[in-house]
């Protein structure tokens, strides 16, 4: 039986090409980037060819690009790293009801230290309210950390408009990009945003890599300390090969944009196709139109979500109920909390999939059929 992956949200496979340009890096170049010899001046010349790609991916300076262990430490170190170096400057912070945990749990943290956060709630779309958010901007905001598209259910938020208010502000404007670079265009400058966070192996990249842009002249403290990595960032010896791959998968993202983005919009609408021709009762989470292309979350009435997916997996089909960083929680998601309240049925009947490199669309209609079948047992 052919497995079929549908689950690209949580993670995705390496591109082969990510593979080959990284390998020459843990045999051959392998020297400190800090080393002043031949050895690591050759690992040096990667680091500064990769943050210039990735900068230029985003429309920013190579200055402005800080290596990262991955998208939670990116949110951090921005978040943290912002908020306590402005202190001064007032302590109250925006952010949603429907964040990654790696921002919501920064927020939490930062109010234990005495910081005010504010949790925009959002509509059944997933959408947070521009007014809503006028009202909430207060002379002591001094940090906005909204993200750009939603890792559960793909809404998108309004960044432009809320960066054009932001940008008349004291606050700095964060922007948790993890699951809509690639698949959404970003230009820094445009958006201004301030901060922007991304994760190597949500692109075809390697595990245990990312980036933080931070803008020019910004104020933010390190969360790691020891030598002057990163212009004194973030400190600790560079992951080379790991760089050298997060940065091709950045072009290889930028190269075949429209492309992906398209062929996943088919793969999603294709998923709807069959269910219905399948005659199941079934409800998108969220908007079918407008959102990350590459994510559909559906409410099943009637079934369970933990036996849809043991089910899932034994046809050979991998998906996944939200966040992978909540993977065997009991808790709700609360991104679907957040959008249908804590009593809504969806809650525990709602699957997301997810779609990337190596689907293909007479996979995607496989799963599809696999998945009515899995329905109408188990709500019989």
């Amino acid at each position: 039986m052919d497995k079929i992956y549908l689950d690209h949200a949580a993670t995705s496979p390496m591109h082969p090409d990510v593979v080959d340009k990284m390998i020459p890096y843990m045999t051959k170049i392998f020297g400190n980037p800090s080393s002043i010899h031949h050895f690591g001046r050759q690992s040096r010349h990667a680091l500064d060819e990769a943050r210039q790609s990735i900068a230029d991916a985003i429309g920013a300076k190579a200055s402005e690009v800080i290596f990262t262990s991955g998208g939670t430490e990116a949110d951090n170190l921005g978040i943290i790293g912002v908020a306590l170096a402005n202190r001064e400057k007032g302590n109250h912070i925006i952010t949603t009801a429907i964040e990654h945990h790696a921002v919501l749990h920064s927020c939490k943290y930062l109010e234990s230290l005495g910081f005010e956060i504010t949790y925009l709630p959002v509509n059944e779309e997933g959408h947070v309210s521009l007014d809503e958010f006028k009202s909430s901007l207060r002379p002591n905001t001094i940090l906005v950390s909204i993200m750009l598209g939603n890792n559960e259910v793909g809404s998108i938020q309004p960044i432009s408009e809320i960066g054009s208010l932001v940008a008349e502000h004291q606050a700095y404007l964060h922007t948790d990009a993890v699951q809509a670079f690639g698949v959404v265009p970003i230009n820094v400058n445009e958006l201004k945003i301030d901060l922007l966070s991304v994760s190597g192996h949500k692109i075809n990249g390697p595990k245990g890599t990312g980036f933080l842009y931070i803008r020019e002249g910004s104020r933010m403290v390190p969360n790691l300390y020891g030598g002057e990595q990163e212009r004194k960032r973030r400190a600790g010896t560079e992951n080379v090969p790991g760089i050298v791959g997060l940065s091709n998968a950045v072009v290889l993202a930028a190269e075949n944009f429209e492309k992906k983005k398209l062929e996943y919009v088919e793969f999603k609408y294709k998923f709807v196709d069959v269910l219905k021709q399948q005659d199941i009762e079934f409800s998108v989470n969220g908007q079918l139109d407008g959102g990350l292309p590459h994510i559909l979350n559906i409410y099943f009435p009637g079934t369970n979500v933990e036996s849809m997916l043991v089910n899932l997996d034994i046809a050979g089909i991998s998906a996944s109920s939200g966040s992978a960083c909540t993977a065997g929680s009991i808790d709700p998601s609360h991104v679907l909390v957040a959008m249908y309240g804590k009593t809504s049925e969806r809650i525990a009947s709602s699957i997301r999939f997810s779609f990337g490199y190596g689907n293909t669309m007479e996979q995607v209609e496989r799963a599809a059929v696999e998945t009515a079948r899995i329905v109408r047992r188990l709500t019989k």
